[in-house]
């Protein structure tokens, strides 16, 4: 019997060894390159020049590249082995991948893309899914999922992507990486397959700010120049309204970063849904169109619309050809989309056309040249790998509505991470004017560590969220009650600051705006009240000491109107109003 049990012991130890080894061979299988590679190779530099030259940019710097760039010798697959199968060797390398090896940077291979670069969720179910080192249980994000990990695995210091619909934006947010999408055409697509021409656009990532900006100077072929600061920096309000966790989290680190590199004259805040509406004229006609018999109002939905209608209009140019000549196996998210869609008619396809160029007339109009749009880059969290919520439609019109503005505008925009939250990567958006690659890039390397700083700060913090959200809310009633005020509707403009001052009532600007709003109405007493207490909050509130003197005129209290015009020239001396006013004052006395 003593025997026989140790043999069973023997047996059970020679298993669960088994076990042990087989696991371990497994998570290294899994883990060696997180999945992120279809296919490994060495592109080396240039020697380096002789003294007393400088030696390449990019010296020292590896990266890959997603699988829909040429690259001499090998095989462009496409996310896609059918299509693997049915193409050549490419016989000349992508312009893009031969400028930063001639930068003086390795290529070391080409990683994984959703199949034939289309979906936005990084899956692939003929490569395998890329394993999201920040989040293993949540899906990288697409198309260019495998260039994201790389970066995230630190396998490489850079890769380059493909961003069509959100190809580079959407696996930067989810893998905790920067990404850049260049403005629409500043960077060639010569050597690499089309998804969609209008829409695509060469994107990269990185960690290192410093390393993206380098690349960027190759890519975009720049020049030295002074760095320029922005002067106007805009929180679109609205799109902060669709974000699946606390506002707060993201909207308040970038408000106190800038706050604290460039000061509070810079922030601006816009409705961007209100703003393109009375911009762009042509997104009426696919506005408030019905939809399985209920009317969609959102305009936002509406560049989703036209953006989805450019890109299966596009696609279906470029590969139907080859679809319906291999009738390869494809995904039926894929599938459903092409073969679905009635045939667009010409009109439509014009339509969309000049709804584009409308959109970036209209932000390159509201950024002009030293602007930045804020945004978030996405709504949701990373979903679930193989769940359901990636293909649902809430999830994609949420996610697709704030990438549409970037892909249909065709202007430049950067993701940047800004820690965990929940233990998922959480990441905003900045965008410039079409042709403000150079000013981005700088923008992002001058706040990205005050970005980190403030987003450590906020994940650390013991204040309660729902303070800070109080704060946020009541900035979205301030911008409510501007928009009331612009609309000469003064009475709502004043609930809107009211409702500003329940939530945060210790802010000079809610207290003056709403004395404004009160001098419309000629209620001069609580106009100036509402000024007194905004000098006490800030005396060096400008508007408050006009507006006060203002009401104080209306009231026959001349003299202290003499006094509050006279203190806001000598906080501002160029004020013409403050000027003219006290001067017009002083004739009365004489």
């Amino acid at each position: 019997m003593a025997s026989s049990s140790a043999n069973l012991w023997v047996l059970l130890g020679l298993g669960l060894a088994g076990v042990l080894l087989m696991t371990r061979k497994l998570k290294k299988t899994i883990r060696e390159d997180f999945g992120a590679f279809v296919q490994r190779l060495q592109l080396l530099p240039p020697p380096q020049p002789a003294p007393p030259k400088a030696p390449h940019p990019l010296t020292n710097l590896s990266f890959a590249v997603s699988d829909v760039f040429d690259i001499e010798g090998y095989v462009t697959g496409f996310g896609n082995p059918d299509w693997a199968r049915t193409h050549d060797t490419a016989s000349r390398t992508s312009p893009v991948v031969s400028a930063l090896v001639e930068g003086g940077a390795t290529c070391t291979g080409k990683t994984v893309v959703d199949e034939m670069a289309y979906s936005i969720n990084g899956e692939n179910k003929h490569y395998g899914t890329p394993t999201n080192p920040a989040a293993p249980s949540r899906i990288p994000g697409g198309s260019s999922s495998g260039a994201a990990v790389a970066v995230a695995a630190n396998f490489v210091d850079f890769s380059l992507g493909l961003d069509t619909v959100g190809g580079v934006r959407v696996p930067a947010a989810f893998c905790g990486v920067i990404g850049f999408r260049p403005s629409h055409g500043a960077v060639s697509h010569t050597g690499i397959i089309p998804v969609s021409s209008s829409l695509d656009t060469v994107g990269w990532f990185a960690k290192d700010p410093s390393i993206l900006r380098r690349v960027g100077h190759v890519l975009l072929q720049l020049t030295y120049a002074v760095q320029r600061s922005p002067r106007q920096i805009i929180f679109a309000d609205d799109c902060f309204q669709s974000l699946r966790i606390p506002v707060d989290r993201v909207y308040q680190v970038v408000l106190k970063s800038t706050e604290k590199l460039f000061g509070r004259q810079v922030l601006k805040r816009e409705n961007l849904e209100n703003y393109l509406d009375s911009k762009v004229p042509s997104l009426k006609a696919f506005h408030s169109q019905k939809t399985n018999g209920e009317t969609r109002n959102s305009l936002i939905r509406s560049l989703v619309k036209i953006m989805h209608c450019l890109q299966r209009h596009e696609f279906k140019h470029n590969h139907e050809e080859w679809i319906n000549s291999v009738k390869p196996i494809l995904d039926a998210s894929i599938s459903s989309q092409l073969h679905d869609v009635l045939e667009e008619a010409d009109t439509e396809i014009e339509n969309c056309q000049s709804a584009r160029m409308e959109i970036r007339s209209a932000l390159n109009s509201l950024l002009k040249d030293d602007g930045i749009l804020v945004i978030p880059t996405v709504a949701d969290p990373p979903p679930k790998l193989g769940g359901k919520e990636s293909l649902s439609e809430e999830y994609q019109n949420r996610t697709l509505g704030l990438l549409s503005i970037a892909s249909m505008s065709g202007c430049c925009q950067v993701t940047v991470p800004l820690g965990l939250y929940d233990k998922y990567p959480v990441s905003v958006s900045f965008m410039a004017r079409h042709g403000g690659d150079r000013f981005l890039l700088d923008t992002v390397q001058t706040m990205y560590a005050s970005l980190q700083e403030q987003a450590d700060i906020a994940a650390k913090s013991k204040l309660s969220s729902n303070a800070v959200d109080r704060e946020t809310c009541a900035e979205i009633a301030k911008e409510k009650g501007n928009q009331a005020f612009k609309d000469k509707q003064w009475q709502k403009a004043v609930s809107f600051y009211t409702e500003a001052i329940k939530l945060s009532g210790n802010n000079a600007t809610y207290y003056s705006n709403r004395a404004a709003a009160y001098l419309e109405m000629g209620s001069f007493l609580q106009a100036e009240a509402d000024c007194t207490k905004a000098i006490n909050l800030d005396k060096k509130n400008v508007k408050a000491y006009l507006r006060r003197g203002t009401a104080r005129e209306m009231l026959g209290y001349y003299k202290d109107a003499i006094e509050d015009f006279r203190y806001a020239l000598v906080l501002e001396p160029t004020n013409k109003r403050a000027s003219l006013s006290a001067d017009r004052l002083k004739k009365l006395f004489q």
